[in-house]
């Protein structure tokens, strides 16, 4: 997020695409709402009509996969009315004419042929963002989980950039993360490319500066994505796995390929808190603390740094994760002598220039700092590219279209389309243990249009089997207007119905991230 959570209620325009917000992130949905109240125009973009569309001053119900045309098209109207910030442009940005040339046909005519939105609601949209004093846009990984993922992110950067949304309070482009330290753990270098902070590996002064602070000599070659691991085992090249808080056998795209890859890894290792899917294909199990029951920090969606201290006593034999890998690294040879997890913080911010001014003294003291924030007397970074960018002007992105990878034909006439709700929680490891939230949704209910439920003779909480080119399972149906016809949309929370069973692996050729919010599906009624 350029942005912080606490200034989303001053905002006077929010864009929330391909985020079903008040569901995935209840607490940033009620700041929304805030806003809202307080006059702020709302425009939602989702193939669903979710429950926060329902507040929204257009609701642009676009076909599933047809962003990157969407944004385009608010782009080409901002232009052709002279929306934009000229100055901001003039000032801070570089290649506005190739991203203006390519956007000229991106008319609300022709954007609407592409995604199904009226293209006066897309003139509106345009005009109720353009317009506004402040503007900020909210995406997930409703946006993110496309073959053109990358590319509609970009687009996301040429809109807030044509208005001059950038570097000032409660506008910016915030890509809500959708587990709680998923931004620490890419800030901390879980990627293939980079070292904590987002420094490339393949830079010979980073592998230099981290080779010299571990006593080892760093490769240059980027590692692999989950999705080149899993291709990689396929493949006898990946002999074997260490997984952690991780459950691709519910969460990852085309199940059937995972679990082949995993069947064929010599050694899988999981560690994790409870026995999920992934962990019963494990030769090794290592039981892991739960985040109650150990300390360290959380660098949450806003960059905030945040302490957590340790609450109650693991069980068992489960240890924090810090403690389970210097273990397995003194069995292996390594003089890992870490004590507590503030020694770990301290190589951090030794190591990381965004982290350099943060202490766990001074997280005590003033509760929560947003990087970057690289001196101890620097107060933190509410709001990123305020002066200038980080690669110093703003380059805008020439985007072209294109469609998802698998379209509906004859044989899976249907597109399919994944998400969460407010009740459950990713695999469902540890909300389907919780009795209250068990009954309250208890299983999967694929939600389908009425008119398709009418043409196929399909009444509500009917089983179906559903079917596409990778696999098939049953479940059953919730009949709702949410979905236009021709949708159908399922969380992937439940094991029984396991929806990533259907969903296509194409990737993103920039993030290698899969397609798992479009693919071609067909339904038909089962018996049992």
């Amino acid at each position: 997020m350029t942005n912080s959570i606490g200034e989303i209620e001053n905002a006077k325009a929010m864009l929330v695409i391909g985020s079903n917000t008040t569901d995935a992130h209840p607490v940033l949905g009620y700041r929304m709402r805030m806003a809202k109240r307080k006059g702020a125009a709302l425009i939602v973009a989702d193939p669903r009509r979710i429950e926060l569309a329902e507040d929204a001053d257009v609701f642009l119900q676009l076909r599933p996969g047809t962003n990157e045309a969407l944004i385009n098209g608010l782009i080409n109207v901002i232009i052709t009315e002279d929306l934009m910030d000229r100055d901001f442009i003039a000032a801070r940005t570089e290649g506005y004419e190739a991203m203006a040339a390519a956007v000229a046909k991106y008319t609300p005519e022709y954007v609407a042929e592409i995604t199904g939105v009226a293209a006066d609601d897309i003139r509106k949209a345009a005009r109720l963002y353009g317009g506004a004093e402040t503007a900020a846009i909210f995406y997930t990984m409703g946006v993110t989980q496309h073959t053109s993922g990358t590319a509609t992110v970009l687009t996301i950067a040429n809109l807030a950039m044509l208005t001059g949304n950038m570097g000032k309070p409660s506008g910016g482009v915030n890509p809500l993360r959708g587990q709680n330290n998923v931004q620490g753990a890419c800030d901390m270098g879980a990627l293939p490319p980079v070292y904590t902070a987002y420094q490339a590996v393949a830079n010979e002064e980073n592998r230099a500066k981290f080779g010299q602070a571990w006593g080892a000599e760093l490769s240059a070659t980027p590692g692999l994505t989950v999705t080149e691991i899993m291709d990689g085992a396929m493949e006898g090249k990946v002999k074997a796995l260490y997984i952690m808080g991780e459950n691709p056998m519910l969460t990852d795209a085309n199940l059937h390929h995972v679990a082949e890859a995993l069947a064929k890894v010599e050694f899988l290792v999981v560690q994790d808190i409870f026995l999920t899917e992934t962990a019963a294909k494990a030769h090794v199990v290592l039981p892991a603390a739960a985040f109650a029951e150990k300390s360290g920090t959380f660098s949450n969606t806003e960059r905030r740094v945040q302490l957590l201290n340790q609450a109650v006593t693991p069980p068992g034999e489960a240890k924090a994760d810090w403690e389970i890998l210097q273990d397995l690294a003194q069995k292996l040879g390594f003089n890992w002598q870490y004590a507590e997890p503030w020694d770990i913080f301290d190589e951090i911010t030794s190591l990381t220039p965004s982290y350099g001014g943060i202490s766990y003294e001074r997280l005590y003291v003033e509760g929560g700092l947003q990087w970057p924030c690289p001196t101890p007397e620097h107060p933190g970074t509410p709001i990123l590219h305020g002066a200038t960018f980080t690669r110093g002007k703003g380059l805008f992105s020439p985007v072209e279209y294109t469609p998802p990878a698998e379209l509906t034909d004859g044989d899976y006439p249907l597109v399919l389309t994944t998400g969460r709700n407010l009740y459950h929680y990713h695999s469902g490891s540890m909300t389907h243990r919780s009795k209250a939230i068990e009954a309250h949704s208890p299983e999967e209910l694929a939600q389908i249009n009425l008119e398709d439920a009418a043409r196929m003779g399909i009444c509500d909480g009917d089983l179906v089997k559903l079917s596409s080119r990778r696999g098939e399972l049953k479940t059953r149906v919730q009949l709702t207007d949410m979905v236009p016809p021709g949708v159908v949309f399922m969380t992937f929370h439940y094991k029984d119905a396991a929806v990533n069973l259907l969903t296509n692996d194409k990737l993103d050729p920039v993030a290698k991230i899969p397609e798992l919010k479009v693919c071609a599906v067909k339904m038909e009624k089962s018996a049992s």
